[in-house]
């Protein structure tokens, strides 16, 4: 068996991108528009994998953004994706300057939740081990749901 992808629906696409590349640092290697189905999948990967992503041997994040207006609930019913970051102090920080509201802040020196503009969850991990708590960070409190 071989993990492949997770696969989100997403109401805006272009908000999506926005938030997924933009904010969080993912990089697009394929897209695909399904005239038939009135679809449109978009496969975004880490920077480190973006290479081996392209060649089908890296996992992928799918998005999936239906041409037909739906709501979408219940996001964080979904579970939530996440990530590994070489520093999750600089990580939130460059997220909180772009403009994304860091939900659980990484109080631990490990770990951190945001949310994407349809409410998924992602987890940021600190690499290796956890780094000493510092402030802000240390006495921030939480935010919304994570």
């Amino acid at each position: 068996m071989e993990y492949l992808h997770t696969m989100v629906r997403v109401s805006d696409l272009d908000e999506s991108l926005e938030f997924y590349c933009n904010k969080l640092g993912l990089q697009e290697v394929s897209r695909k528009d399904y005239e038939k189905g009135r679809f449109t999948l978009v496969f975004l990967a880490a920077p480190g994998d973006a290479e081996t992503a392209r060649e089908k041997l890296a996992p992928c994040l799918e998005l999936t953004y239906n041409w037909d207006p739906e709501t979408y609930t219940g996001g964080r019913n979904f579970g939530h994706l996440a990530y590994r970051v070489d520093n999750i102090y600089a990580t939130c920080q460059q997220l909180m300057d772009k403009g994304v509201t860091i939900n659980r802040p990484p109080r631990d020196g490990h770990m951190a939740f945001v949310r994407s503009p349809d409410g998924i969850s992602i987890e940021l991990l600190q690499k290796g081990e956890p780094l000493e708590p510092q402030e802000p960070w240390a006495s921030m409190e939480n935010t919304g749901e994570w």
